[in-house]
């Protein structure tokens, strides 16, 4: 898995074989140590809603994605789209902008090698 960071865009990147991982119900960890000055953990799961969610500390983020958004999109890969939410903040200049997507290159190299 991984994470960008721009001002209020949050991306969060995952090859295949993490994708499979989320729609088994399985949730996604990251662990960066940033040196010896903190730990982040960042958790990504799939949830029963319409809305992606954020929550957590500054050091450990949960991450919680529409299963059903998920599944659909799935189902359309490879695509250079990915998954697009808005998650309202204190004010509209703290909205964070969410985008997941998955990342299909390895898959799409071993269609082109075989």
């Amino acid at each position: 898995m991984k994470l960008q960071i721009e001002g209020q865009n949050l991306r969060v990147r995952i090859g295949e074989v993490e994708l499979a991982t989320l729609m088994a119900g399985d949730a996604l960890v990251s662990r960066t140590a940033f040196a010896q000055a903190f730990t982040l953990t960042c958790t990504v799961r799939l949830g029963a809603g319409d809305t992606a969610s954020f929550s957590g500390r500054a050091d450990t983020w949960q991450i919680e994605i529409p299963e059903a958004a998920v599944r659909d999109h799935a189902r359309r890969l490879p695509t250079r789209e990915g998954l697009k939410f808005i998650l309202a903040g204190t004010g509209d200049a703290d909205a964070l902008k969410l985008l997941f997507d998955v990342d299909v290159r390895e898959s799409v190299r071993r269609r082109r090698s075989s």
